[in-house]
């Protein structure tokens, strides 16, 4: 069904003499989602860097994650930052899907969970004052609100922005296994140095899916996870700031460096293995941005991957298949000219086809 347009007809002709140019501000404001996506399966926060991708793109999610990583992949490794417990999480963003009132509360922060899904019909002109006259500033505590109406607490302890760990209470319970000892915590995967393979260590499929197409890892954690009678409960959705450190140079002390933005899921769920012991098991997932389905999605198949094992076609999909820019460079090169290739299967047809009939045999 196709409907007229006039006022963005009208809009559009006002403004036909400007150049069509998106600044960074008004992408990593109003496409932040984008923005963030574009950074996620890249593996790279820089957000700047990202709008200037989500650009050239032209709104691509999968070109901008390419033109990312490869922008990525040409510069220095200068220092590897210092390991930090999410714990340090600055939060704009928690709920618990499994609790009514977790240690810290609620909170609800920035999202569309629970706006109407009613479409924006607004004449161009009015939308673009409406905007003007009624953008948010950012508060206190770093976030943005489009309702006009929300109000802050005059008391900022009144809301907990680091709030307690709900995987740490059900410990303290005895419901979910206790922390290994390992004094000897082996290195991570690095899969930007070797690539990953079925029989890779859990480091390198958190990793893989944390860069993956969202879209994929969506899927396969929807219709792939065939395993469980129902589905796992986020025990806590958060949404925050994690600060980035690196050793100091000459004094070797760790020094805040930057700030990132990730989202982090914990899920809970009877796997066969932790029951066997009375335990809950413990999925995990966390992705740089504000990408909730990726995450939740991500810790639904860590859960998964734990109960399969290593030679499964589950651990064969997540590390082998997940990887967005792999799947749309395969879907890209089959633009390329294919002369030779496609003259060859002509030439099998026809000798097939030949082989079927020999000369002077009717048919």
């Amino acid at each position: 069904m196709i409907t007229p347009a006039p006022a963005a007809a009208s809009a559009a002709a006002v403004h036909a003499e400007e150049p069509a140019w998106l600044e960074l501000d008004q992408l990593t404001e109003r496409l932040d989602l984008a923005v963030d996506r574009a950074m996620s399966e890249a593996g790279l926060w820089a957000p700047e860097l990202a709008a200037r991708a989500v650009r050239q793109a032209e709104g691509d999610p999968a070109e901008a994650a390419h033109l990312l990583r490869a922008h990525r992949a040409a510069q220095p490794r200068l220092a590897v930052s210092a390991p930090v417990a999410t714990s340090e999480l600055r939060v704009v963003r928690r709920i618990s899907s499994a609790f009514r009132n977790p240690p810290g509360g609620q909170i609800l922060g920035r999202t569309v969970d629970y706006a109407g899904r009613l479409l924006d019909l607004l004449p161009e002109d009015e939308g673009r004052a409406h905007v003007i006259d009624e953008s948010p500033a950012p508060a206190d505590d770093g976030h943005l609100h489009h309702d006009p109406d929300h109000q802050h607490s005059a008391d900022p302890s009144a809301v907990e922005r680091v709030p307690g760990n709900v995987l740490a209470i059900l410990r303290e319970m005895g419901l979910v296994a206790p922390l290994p000892e390992r004094p000897d915590d082996p290195e991570p995967y690095d899969i930007t140095r070797r690539p990953a393979r079925p029989g890779a260590p859990r480091s390198a499929w958190l990793q893989t899916m944390a860069r993956g197409d969202t879209g994929s890892l969506v899927h396969l954690w929807w219709y792939g996870c065939d395993w469980r009678p129902d589905h796992e409960i986020p025990g806590e959705l958060r949404h925050g700031a994690l600060p980035v450190r690196i050793a100091h140079p000459h004094t070797g002390e760790p020094v805040r460096v930057a700030e990132v933005r990730v989202s982090e899921v914990e899920s809970f769920y009877n796997v066969p293995s932790a029951a066997a012991q009375h335990h809950l098991g413990v999925g995990y997932g966390i992705c740089f941005g504000h990408n909730e389905r990726k995450s939740i999605a991500m810790a639904g198949l860590d859960l998964a991957l734990v109960h399969y094992d290593a030679t499964s076609e589950l651990h064969h999909d997540v590390l082998l298949t997940l990887d967005g820019l792999d799947s749309t460079g395969y879907a890209q090169h089959l633009k390329l000219p294919h002369h030779v290739e496609y003259r060859s299967v002509l030439d099998r047809a026809e000798a097939a086809g030949q082989d079927a009939n020999p000369p002077g045999e009717t048919v």
